[in-house]
């Protein structure tokens, strides 16, 4: 089975992008994180995406973010689970990773999670796009609406290039200035600052994202701008 197999299988079962890492790619990830930390036959990551519409990022109601976002995770994790039984069926070992919770690891001094495996470094391991100042990965032509998948797979594959190209220019401060809970530094984000918009709980118990502003304001959201730099 080819790395171009096995990333046309994906793309049939309704990804709109796909990469490959190979596992050697992830020697930086922190300890306890390592794709092999999950499955110890891994040898290469397939990450894949769908593409989230743009429009709810213009709602005036948190509820069509909300949802939607939900909505998008749910496809996700049903296309993970229909490609590893894909590729099971064809003789490829797979361990499915969540495209959001649960997850263990726990601070809670600093309100910070992390999932076992970081889908954002993946993803760009995999060559799907480049980590922007608001720490989402933007791909050229998706730009930051899109949500995330991966499989550990326990085959060697080619893997995709690392993309080139620049999103964030180095005048551009756009996000960082506009969160509203300063949470944003240009190389991470405060979880304890952005938790409370970004996983705000009503009275009727609902969590709601009541924030995005870092997406929506990021020139890039629907794709990398073609018409000039933003400042000077």
């Amino acid at each position: 089975m080819t790395a171009g197999e096995v990333k046309s299988i994906a793309t049939d079962l309704g990804a709109d992008l796909c990469g490959i890492a190979p596992v050697d790619r992830f020697s930086g990830a922190p300890a306890g994180f390592h794709p092999k930390d999950i499955f110890g036959d891994c040898r290469s990551v397939l990450v894949f995406a769908r593409r989230l519409p743009s429009g709810s990022l213009f709602a005036l109601s948190c509820i069509p973010y909300t949802y939607f976002n939900r909505l998008i995770t749910t496809e996700v994790e049903g296309l993970t689970l229909d490609l590893s039984r894909k590729l099971e069926v064809i003789g490829i070992g797979s361990v499915p990773v969540p495209s959001d919770d649960p997850s263990e690891y726990w601070e809670s001094d600093r309100s910070y999670a992390r999932g076992i495996l970081s889908l954002r470094h993946a993803g760009w391991l995999a060559g799907l796009g480049v980590l922007g100042r608001n720490t989402l990965l933007i791909n050229d032509r998706l730009g930051n609406m899109m949500q995330l998948g991966a499989l550990l797979l326990d085959i060697d594959l080619e893997g995709d290039p690392i993309a080139a190209f620049q999103a964030c220019t180095k005048a551009c401060r756009l996000c960082i200035d506009s969160c509203p809970q300063s949470a944003l530094d240009g190389k991470t984000v405060d979880q304890k600052a952005c938790r409370p918009l970004s996983n705000y709980k009503n009275e009727r118990g609902f969590l709601l994202k009541k924030c995005w502003e870092c997406r929506r304001v990021c020139p890039n959201h629907g794709g990398i701008r073609t018409d000039g730099p933003i400042g000077p």
